[in-house]
C-alpha cells in the first residue's frame, strides 16, 4: 500500500491556508479516470478519485459542465428549475475522495448506509447513516469514503449563481440528523422515470420531491415558515388574482424581502412561482379531466386564452391541446 503525498493547497490567492489531506491508495484502487488528469488549471479547483469498485448513478440537468463522472447520467432539463444540476446515489469504497478548494456549488448529502467522512468546519467528521449535511458554496469542502466500509449516500447538487443561495446563505457546512431513506427513493424513482417513459408531469413531481426533501433538512417543519403557508393558500385559491401587492401583503414580509427569500428557496421569482403553479395544476386538470382548455385556463387564474396558451406553451414546450394529444396518443 502507498501514501498519496500531503499536498499545500493556496486558498483564495490571498489567504495562505494548509490543506493536508491524506489518502492511503491500494494498487488495485484506482479508477484509470482518475480526476487528476484532468488539465492542471482544474486541479487547482479540487480533486476527484473514485475507487475502481465505487458505483453511482444519477441524473443531470441540461448544459451542465462536462464532468467525467456524471457523463453517462440521462439528462432532465426539469431539474434546472430548482437550479439543481445533478442529483445521484453513490456506493463508495476507499480511496474515493472529493475535495473542493473553493465549491462553486451547494451539495446535500445524506448517507443511507455505512459511514464516510465530511470536512465540517475545518474539521473532518463521521457522516453515518441516519446524517446528513450541507456542503455550502464558496468555501473549502471535502469528503472522502473510509477504508475498509462502504458507503452509500445520494446527493443533490445546487447551481448558486452569484449573489443568490437556493438552498443555504451561510459559509459553513451543516450537518445534523436526518432520515435520507425517502431521498433515496426518490432520487432512484426520477432516474426510472428519465430512462424509460419520461412523461413530463411524473418528471415534475420527482424533482419537486427531491427539493423539498432536501429543504426539510434546511428548514425542518416545526419552525414557523410563512412563506410556506402563503403558497399553500396560493395553491388552494389559484382562481383569484394574486398580485405582487398580495402576495406581499399576505406573506408579511416587504417586496423586496419576499422577492429574495422566493429566488433562495424557489429559484424564481414570487410572480413566477405564481405562474409556476398555475401552469402545474394545468398540466394535472388535461390530463386528468376532460374540461375544455378555457375551462382549465379560468381555473387556473387566466382570463385571455390567448395569454394562457402563450405561457403552457413557454412552461412545457407544449401548446395545451399538444400536450391533451399526447396524453390521448400514448393511453
Amino acid at each position: 500500500m502507498r501514501k498519496l503525498p500531503l499536498r499545500r493547497v493556496k486558498l483564495l490567492e490571498d489567504e495562505d491556508v494548509a490543506v493536508e489531506f491524506a489518502c492511503s491508495l491500494e494498487q488495485d484502487g484506482l479508477d484509470g479516470s482518475f480526476a487528476a488528469r484532468e488539465p492542471r488549471e482544474t486541479l487547482t479547483r479540487g480533486v476527484t478519485l473514485h475507487s475502481s469498485r465505487t458505483r453511482l448513478t444519477g441524473v443531470k440537468a441540461a448544459n451542465v459542465e462536462a464532468r467525467p463522472w456524471i457523463q453517462k447520467f440521462p439528462v432532465c432539463p426539469s431539474l434546472n428549475q430548482h437550479q439543481i444540476l445533478h442529483v445521484g446515489v453513490m456506493e463508495a469504497q476507499a480511496p474515493t475522495c472529493v475535495v473542493r478548494m473553493r465549491q462553486t456549488t451547494a451539495y446535500f448529502l445524506a448517507t443511507i448506509a455505512g459511514s464516510g467522512k465530511v470536512l465540517v468546519d475545518g474539521q473532518w467528521k463521521v457522516c453515518d447513516a441516519g446524517h446528513a449535511c450541507l456542503l455550502p458554496a464558496e468555501a473549502l469542502n471535502a469528503f472522502s469514503a473510509v477504508p475498509g466500509t462502504r458507503w452509500k449516500f445520494c446527493w443533490v447538487c445546487y447551481e448558486q449563481p452569484p449573489g443568490q443561495g437556493p438552498v443555504a446563505t451561510n459559509t459553513s457546512a451543516v450537518m445534523q440528523n436526518y432520515d435520507g431513506a425517502p431521498l433515496h427513493f426518490t432520487i432512484t424513482g426520477l432516474l426510472h422515470e428519465t430512462q424509460h417513459e419520461s412523461e413530463p408531469i411524473l418528471l415534475q413531481n420527482w424533482i419537486d420531491l427531491i427539493h423539498n426533501y432536501v429543504l426539510r433538512f434546511v428548514q425542518p417543519l416545526n419552525r414557523p415558515d410563512p412563506l410556506r403557508l402563503l403558497w399553500e393558500r396560493v395553491a388552494a385559491t389559484l382562481i383569484e388574482d394574486w398580485t405582487l401587492d398580495r402576495l406581499t401583503k399576505e406573506s408579511g414580509y416587504s417586496r423586496e424581502h419576499l422577492r429574495r427569500l422566493c429566488h433562495s428557496r424557489l429559484g424564481r421569482g414570487p410572480v413566477h412561482q405564481v405562474t409556476h403553479m398555475r401552469l402545474r395544476r394545468a398540466v394535472e386538470l388535461l390530463q386528468q379531466t376532460n374540461h375544455t382548455v378555457e375551462s382549465i385556463a379560468a381555473a387556473v387564474g387566466y382570463r385571455n386564452l390567448f395569454a394562457f396558451s402563450n405561457a403552457f406553451k413557454r412552461g412545457t414546450g407544449w401548446w395545451p391541446t399538444e400536450y391533451r394529444q399526447r396524453r390521448v396518443t400514448r393511453s
